[in-house]
C-alpha cells in the first residue's frame, strides 16, 4: 500500500503503519487541548436537579413531616444556591466546556438569577398572608426540633426551651387555622372583620420536662 505525501510523491507504508478509519474518526472528534467535551444540556440538567434537591434538603430539619409546607422563600434561596453552584462548577470545569459565548451566557444568567432571587428573599414582595404562614410553619418546626432534642444542662435554659416549644406548637395550630379560614372566607382586612372571625384559643404542649 502507498500513500501520497505532502509533495505529491507516493510513499509505501507498512500494513499496520497507518491509522484505521475508526482511529481517524476518533482523532477528528477530539477537542483541541485533549479536554473532554461535555454537553451544555447535561450541565443545565445537573444544575436544575441540584437546585431541586437543595430545596428539598432545606426541610430535613423540620420536627415533623406534617409541618412541611411550600415556602416561596426557600424556593428563592434554592435558586440563589443553584445560581452560585452554576458559576462555581463551570469555573472548575472550563476545560470541559469550550464554547466561550455559552460560558459567558451561563455566567451572566447565573448572576441575574442570583441577584433577582436574593432580592425576592430580602424584599418578601411576593409573600402574602397564607404564603407567609406556610413558610413560617416549617420555620417554627425547626425551633421545636432544636428545643425538644438539644442536650441542655442549665435549668433556666430548659425552661426557656419548654416555653419556646409550647409557643411554637400553639402558633403552628393558629397558622393552620388561619390558612384554612382565609382560604374559605378571604382576608379579614379590618379590625371589625377580624373580631367577627376570632382565632380560637390553641394550646401547645412540650415533651421536654425540666424536673
Amino acid at each position: 500500500m502507498t500513500e501520497r505525501d505532502e509533495n505529491g510523491t507516493d510513499q509505501p507504508i507498512a500494513a499496520h503503519g497507518g491509522p484505521s478509519d475508526e482511529e481517524r474518526n476518533t482523532t477528528e472528534h477530539q477537542p483541541a487541548g485533549g479536554g473532554v467535551h461535555m454537553s451544555y444540556v447535561r450541565f443545565g440538567a445537573m444544575i436544575a436537579t441540584s437546585t431541586i434537591v437543595m430545596f428539598g434538603l432545606m426541610y430535613l430539619n423540620t420536627y415533623a413531616w406534617d409541618h412541611v409546607r411550600w415556602s416561596e422563600t426557600r424556593a428563592y434561596m434554592a435558586l440563589v444556591m443553584g445560581a452560585t453552584m452554576a458559576v462555581i462548577m463551570l469555573g472548575f470545569m472550563l476545560s470541559m466546556y469550550k464554547n466561550t459565548m455559552m460560558n459567558i451566557g451561563i455566567i451572566a444568567a447565573a448572576v441575574l438569577l442570583f441577584a433577582g432571587s436574593l432580592w425576592l428573599v430580602r424584599s418578601q414582595t411576593t409573600v402574602q398572608d397564607r404564603s407567609y404562614m406556610r413558610a413560617m410553619i416549617p420555620h417554627h418546626s425547626i425551633a421545636i426540633l432544636t428545643s425538644e432534642r438539644s442536650e441542655l444542662s442549665d435549668h433556666r435554659v430548659c425552661e426557656l426551651a419548654v416555653e419556646i416549644i409550647e409557643a411554637q406548637r400553639r402558633e403552628i395550630a393558629e397558622m393552620d387555622w388561619l390558612i384554612d379560614d382565609i382560604g374559605e372566607n378571604g382576608v379579614a382586612a379590618t379590625a371589625s372583620e377580624a373580631e367577627e372571625r376570632p382565632v380560637p384559643d390553641f394550646t401547645g404542649t412540650s415533651i421536654r420536662t425540666c424536673d
